[in-house]
């Protein structure tokens, strides 16, 4: 059994951990870490755990933590883990960092976009970043893991293989992107309360949003040179889910039986991306509750410009499931064991 723990336990993609890997054939879970709970029964923090998990939250010591665990899950704030990890703890276990402290590899711009000092850069060059999809082997073989963001998978997975076959200009590329609630974490703040989200939608971040680097990042290197995007993320009134509609104009000839058969080369043989019929596009209930990818695309043959669709699950394959994806890739397991529930409907 691979011995797990959870920094961050009781946000969301935390619980949502929890949830995955209280069904992992191969996974237990030593280590219930919540800053926010200490001594409290994990139980009473979430209540659908109960008789599920009889664990009390502890701290956050990763020292310790890592002479337990095998492999450890930081679901936290920005700048935590950075605070935390050092060549002593990543001798003794692995992480999966669910944060985004070592998925930019300039520091500098990282310390840019999300307002914050790094705190142990030195680890940046080693960290994989944990898209499963496009870097497989070389998570196998990583101590520590970045793990994607929700925005970040669903746009970088529905666009790189028009990148990475060269049948887009990256440099047109526009991002429309949609999220659920939980996106936001589990924390009080007032845009979030009911009242203020219920029958309404709101894009925020406007050319500003901390996921618009990461994504330049990665579709930068499936196309061979830095990029930029226009990326606006919005705000729906539902508890899961993202939609990302990403536009681009395909290059001069390329044809849709290119296009098609660019999706098929990097996607054909993967379990968790399901690329769908010509004429039907990703809706977000379609994937919620599974670490699914729904992909879709439509050419615009009057503008010459592409329109392409991702759905998933902003805690699952945005989040959690991604992570446990990661960890399965880490100790040598089929990367669907543990993650082969059906989506959730109604």
């Amino acid at each position: 059994m691979i011995k797990t723990g959870i920094i961050g336990s009781t946000g969301y993609a935390g619980q949502e951990l929890v949830r995955l890997l209280l069904g992992h054939p191969q996974a237990e879970i030593v280590w219930y870490g919540s800053r926010s709970y200490i001594d409290q029964r994990y139980a009473d923090v979430y209540r659908n755990m109960f008789r599920l998990v009889d664990a009390r939250c502890l701290d956050d010591n990763m020292k310790e933590l890592a002479k337990e665990a095998d492999v450890v899950f930081t679901a936290t704030p920005q700048g935590l883990c950075a605070s935390l990890v050092n060549e002593e703890i990543l001798s003794e276990t692995k992480i999966v960092d669910l944060s985004a402290d070592f998925r930019i590899k300039d520091v500098g711009v990282y310390e840019k976009w999300y307002g914050i000092s790094h705190k142990s850069p030195e680890f940046i060059p080693e960290a994989v970043y944990g898209l499963c999809e496009i870097n497989r082997e070389e998570i196998k073989g990583a101590r520590l893991v970045a793990n994607p963001g929700c925005y970040t998978t669903c746009s970088i997975l529905t666009l790189y293989p028009l990148v990475k076959e060269g049948l887009v200009d990256p440099d047109t590329i526009i991002i429309d992107a949609k999220s659920g609630t939980s996106g936001a974490g589990r924390g009080a703040k007032l845009p979030n309360l009911f009242c203020e989200v219920n029958e309404s939608i709101k894009p925020y971040g406007v050319t500003s949003h901390r996921h618009t680097p990461e994504i330049e990042e990665q579709l930068g290197y499936a196309a061979g040179k830095e990029i930029l995007i226009n990326f606006t993320p919005h705000l729906v009134p539902m508890n899961r889910g993202i939609l990302a509609t990403a536009y681009g104009n395909l290059r001069p000839g390329v044809t849709g039986e290119q296009v098609q058969a660019a999706y098929e080369k990097q996607y054909g043989e993967e379990y968790f991306i399901r690329l769908l019929e010509q004429g039907v596009y990703p809706e977000t209930r379609w994937v919620e509750g599974s670490n699914f990818v729904d992909i879709g695309y439509k050419i615009d043959e009057r503008t010459h410009r592409i329109v392409a669709m991702g759905a998933i699950d902003n805690l699952v394959k945005g989040a959690a499931g991604q992570a446990v994806q990661n960890m399965n890739l880490l100790f040598g397991l089929p990367e669907q064991t543990g993650l082969q529930q059906a989506p959730l409907f109604p």
